[in-house]
């Protein structure tokens, strides 16, 4: 008799990519997307920014201008200074008695007075949604000791994600021959920090209150991103300005599955670039589901298995196991793109035992010949091996059946 044991196979990879450009990966891939570039190789609409990148979540550049010239990047600094103190701070929750130090700084405030009391957490949320220097001042010492130290953090934050174009000599970005960025490594830092879950809770929230000198009152704290009410989609990030850095912008819009973010340096007219930009980019691309969570894949038979109920019914026993995966896998395409075409490559069968993580095989998707991604399948169940019992077990056992009849 032929028996069913059914177990899911996990895809363990969401795989996001976005033409033109590839940030990684094989050889492959970048020749599929480069034979999709010309969807969105026109134009984008006229910007005021000196510097400007228009990329997807995972990095690839849908358009750029001087995305590599060092500039200065005024308040989007607080951009790294929020991402730092999250991984650096181990109480979010602690309380940090404002120092002197905090009190006057120069530029945005909330005011602080030297002496009260706000916590990690709320003064991340007055850095990001006011933009406030002094409470950017308060984080580098409570978290690092000094604001030396704690701009040498940043700059190994930097470090570990791989930026050599960036510098920072403080937590609020106050002008500084030393303290610059391009408009790519500044995508990356915020691409980085919206990984964070209380970070893009943060520079997604409008409007928020937290105390002033304990209990006698509150200030309220206004998000200075106006595209959180004016673009569609819009979910973060910051805003920045100085006069020797003008006007700076970065910002993370989500449309259809779809995330983009847009960065512009020294932009008179900001608000309006990253609107014709995202315009511009969403209307370009699409987000394509290549499998729905819980996709049926395939269905492997499994030679040698052991009974599924634990006994060993003196022969081997032929088992199947699904194949399937429990995520959605997308990825951003331009919306004209070449059919994409999934092969599989799995045995015709596999042998007990299955160990539950082993991997059986992926699913790969090419286009136009070139590979785009590679889906992992794993077993999430076991399967036992049968064991052929020993001579001494089948007399035993026929000793067993004969006196039970009895």
């Amino acid at each position: 008799m032929k028996l069913i044991c059914r177990s899911f196979v996990c895809v363990l990879l969401t795989v996001l990519l976005v033409v033109p450009v590839c940030a990684s990966g094989g050889s492959g891939i970048e020749e599929a997307l480069q034979m999709t570039a010309a969807a969105v190789s026109e134009a984008p609409p006229e910007i005021s920014a000196e510097a400007a990148i228009l990329t997807d979540e995972k990095g690839n550049v849908l358009w750029s201008r001087n995305a590599d010239k060092r500039m200065s990047p005024a308040s989007t600094t607080k951009i790294m200074t929020a991402l730092t103190a999250l991984t650096d701070c181990a109480e979010i929750d602690g309380t940090v008695k404002i120092p002197g130090e905090a009190v006057g700084v120069e530029g945005s405030s909330i005011y602080l007075y030297e002496g009260e009391e706000l916590t990690v957490r709320q003064l991340i949320d007055a850095v990001l949604m006011e933009s406030a220097n002094d409470a950017a001042t308060a984080l580098a010492i409570a978290c690092s000791g000094s604001v030396e130290a704690f701009a040498a953090r940043m700059n190994a934050h930097c470090a570990e994600l791989g930026l050599t174009d960036t510098h920072f000599v403080n937590p609020h970005g106050l002008d500084d021959p030393q303290h610059y960025t391009t408009a790519r490594e500044l995508a990356a830092i915020a691409r980085a920090a919206m990984g964070h879950d209380i970070f893009a809770q943060t520079v997604s929230t409008y409007k928020k209150e937290i105390p002033l000198k304990g209990n006698e009152g509150v200030r309220l704290l206004i998000n200075h991103n106006r595209l959180l009410k004016t673009l569609d989609g819009c979910i973060g990030i910051k805003t920045g300005f100085t006069k020797k850095a003008g006007r700076c912008l970065v910002s993370a819009c989500e449309r259809n599955g779809v995330l983009l973010y847009c960065v512009t340096l020294s932009a008179p007219d900001d608000w309006r670039d990253h609107t014709a930009l995202y315009e511009w980019g969403f209307s370009r691309v699409t987000c394509v589901t290549l499998t729905e969570i819980g996709e049926q894949y395939t269905v492997l038979p499994v030679v040698g298995a052991a009974h599924p109920d634990g006994t060993q019914p003196g022969d081997a026993v032929m088992l199947t196991v699904d194949v399937k995966n429990t995520d959605a896998v997308r990825m951003t395409m331009p919306t004209d793109h070449p059919e994409i075409k999934k092969e599989l490559r799995l045995p015709r069968f596999v042998y007990a035992p299955v160990t539950a993580g082993e991997q059986l095989g992926t699913a790969v998707y090419t286009m136009d010949g070139a590979v785009l991604c590679e889906v992992p399948l794993y077993a999430c169940t076991s399967v036992a091996q049968y064991v052929a019992p020993t001579v001494w077990a089948r007399i035993t056992a026929w000793f067993a059946r004969l006196f039970s009849d009895r």
